[in-house]
């Protein structure tokens, strides 16, 4: 074919094409790779290609290289390119081997599609569960996300409760930034970290010679807070000494420096949290009852992972697109045999334990899908008896995995009261899809569920 018709039937696909020569340099470059890349086509050529893509897999992991040196091409593989203005730029990239008349190898050929629109359309379909970096589907934190932008309105303490790692602190954060002091700043006190010895002058602050070390004025955590939201973290670990203070502050909103007889006026917003039961800790007298209640005017409780389990998919694609940032990888999911071991497991840390498996897991991985040899050892497969086999069988493999996706397909239908169309969009399949996987796992739904005549 003469080289202006290939040339017309390249520029007429809507995927970039290139071609190279033995010595990688480009030989050919469409119409399509022109506007994807934002070079022009006479820059390209003659160029090596990993001059003009400058792609996330250049250095170390190129797939054309693999084909050249394999023979066997690679299919849909997405990557990031960097276009002629430095921005990242999505795309999937497919690659073979060029041939002549006589079969023998002259180059090789790859073909992009540009993928920011589908990628523009999961950030939005993503947002809608993202609120101040919260992610969540769960219908009881939607609740809560309702409930905070009224609070936040308002100047009234506000009391978090639930274990750690559920995100206290990202609730504070989303409080503050609602409200009218997001201007002033937002001061963090993890008071579970300070001694007792050092809360009272970290809260309060100190005049030269108040104590042995205090050689010059300091301001505290409160003063620093003026104008703004001061975050008191595990506020259950107060001494009652403290205790006493800090319930000044909440009901004057005024205090003292150690060292100092002068009375300062604290124009701060409190907002508390804790993971303990500060109604026990007051029925046992180790919490005072009128800080309890002065802090306690509006209290929200943050529900544990293990009650959000929904939750766990949209976490996990929202840490590994943070750790792809972070660390340059290309990363796009897990397996399915990781995400059944994620969904059966009850991280008792919460979302923050989640975030260091998949961290965990980010770091094991070099390839583009996280699996189960990459996750911490505390979530790997038992190891067999002393003086069994080591390997185990196949078929022994095939029950847990599916005793594992047995109980979280019943995990999602319980979630969604048995209504397979309500699971089925959940989990991003077809009804009919869900269907067979619960006849083949032998699920039973109850007699009297919330199944539509969908």
């Amino acid at each position: 074919m003469p080289k202006d018709q290939t040339s017309i039937i390249l520029d007429s696909i809507a995927d970039g094409v290139f071609t190279i020569d033995l010595e990688w340099r480009i030989t050919s470059f469409n119409r399509a790779a022109e506007l994807i890349t934002g070079i022009p086509r006479e820059e390209a050529i003659g160029r090596h290609c990993w001059e003009v893509f400058r792609a996330s897999i250049c250095e170390k992991q190129c797939s054309l290289r693999q084909t050249m040196e394999t023979g066997a091409p690679i299919l849909n593989q997405p990557i990031f390119i960097v276009n002629s203005e430095g921005t990242r730029v999505p795309v999937s990239i497919s690659t073979a081997i060029l041939r002549d008349k006589e079969d023998r190898i002259i180059g090789g050929v790859e073909t992009f599609r540009d993928l920011s629109l589908l990628e523009e359309l999961k950030n939005e379909l993503a947002g809608r569960h993202t609120f101040f970096d919260i992610v969540s589907k769960n219908k009881e934190m939607h609740r809560l996300f309702t409930i905070l932008e009224q609070v936040a309105q308002s100047d009234s303490t506000v009391l978090l409760q639930g274990e750690s790692g559920t995100g206290k602190e990202l609730f504070a954060r989303a409080i503050h930034s609602l409200s009218a002091r997001s201007r002033g700043p937002l001061v963090v006190v993890n008071l579970g970290a300070l001694p007792d010895t050092l809360v009272e002058s970290e809260l309060f602050g100190h005049k030269a010679g108040a104590f042995t070390d205090a050689r010059q004025d300091r301001a505290g955590r409160i003063a620093a807070a003026e104008g703004g939201t001061l975050f008191l973290d595990e506020i259950g670990d107060l001494s009652p000494t403290i205790q006493v203070r800090l319930l000044r502050v909440l009901q004057e909103r005024t205090y003292e420096p150690l060292g100092s007889n002068r009375t300062v006026h604290a124009d701060i917003r409190i907002v508390a949290a804790t993971n303990r039961d500060l109604e026990a800790m007051v029925q046992e007298r180790t919490f005072r009852d009128d800080l309890y209640y002065r802090i306690n005017v509006v209290r929200l409780t943050l529900p544990p992972l293990r009650k959000r389990r929904e939750d766990i998919p949209l976490l996990v694609e929202h840490f590994m697109r943070r750790f792809n940032q972070l660390t340059g990888k290309q990363v796009t999911r897990v397996s399915h045999g990781v995400l059944a071991i994620l969904m059966a497991h009850d991280f008792p840390g919460n979302v923050r334990e989640l975030e260091n498996v998949i961290e965990h897991a980010m770091v094991l991985c070099q390839g583009v899908i996280i699996e189960a040899v990459h996750l911490p050892d505390y979530l790997q497969p038992a190891p067999p008896p002393e003086g069994m086999e080591t390997r185990e069988p196949a078929a022994s493999r095939r029950g847990r995995w599916e005793e594992l996706e047995r109980g979280f397909l019943i995990q999602v239908l319980r979630d969604n009261n048995w209504n397979r169309q309500a699971a089925a969009q959940e989990l991003r399949i077809g009804r009919q899809t869900l269907w067979r996987r619960i006849k083949r796992l032998n699920i039973q739904p109850p007699k009297v569920d919330g199944r539509s005549s969908r």
